[in-house]
């Protein structure tokens, strides 16, 4: 039996997401701080996949895919003693290998979202739902 699944989003999880919605090959914004480092040692213990509202779209997966692939070589660049760019480019790629890109939600695990709640088995009251804002808008 493989690792268990972690689902995460991409947009306010991964990509910061300041400027809002460009279109599904559009990421204009930094990582979140400390997304890089997170998804490089979550590889060790789960089978991340990353699904978001770009998975189904035209150029999305690709565009999340390049935009990983740009992020994890300056995050490997930044914490290696070495510091060349081509080594860590290719330690970049093998570690984008390893995440999968689903077109429909994956049975995951554990998922992390940053426009979801945990449901406790008691339902959220209407108003605590219209007033739901993601992290980095409260």
């Amino acid at each position: 039996m493989g690792k268990p699944i972690l689902c995460l989003d991409f947009d306010g999880v991964i990509h910061s997401y300041g400027s809002g919605w460009k279109g599904a090959d559009v990421i204009p914004d930094a990582p979140v701080d400390g997304a890089m480092g997170f998804l490089v040692g979550a590889l060790d213990h789960f089978d991340v996949q990353i699904f978001s509202s770009r998975s189904h779209q035209a150029g999305g997966r690709e565009a999340m895919r390049t935009y990983l692939l740009e992020h994890l070589t300056a995050h490997m660049v930044a914490s290696s003693a070495e510091s060349n760019e081509h080594t860590c480019r290719v330690a970049a790629n093998a570690v984008l290998e390893m995440i999968g890109f689903p077109t429909v939600k994956p049975p995951a695990m554990v998922s992390i979202d940053d426009r979801a709640l945990t449901f406790t088995g008691e339902w959220p009251a209407i108003e605590t739902l219209k007033a739901f804002k993601p992290w980095n808008k409260r």
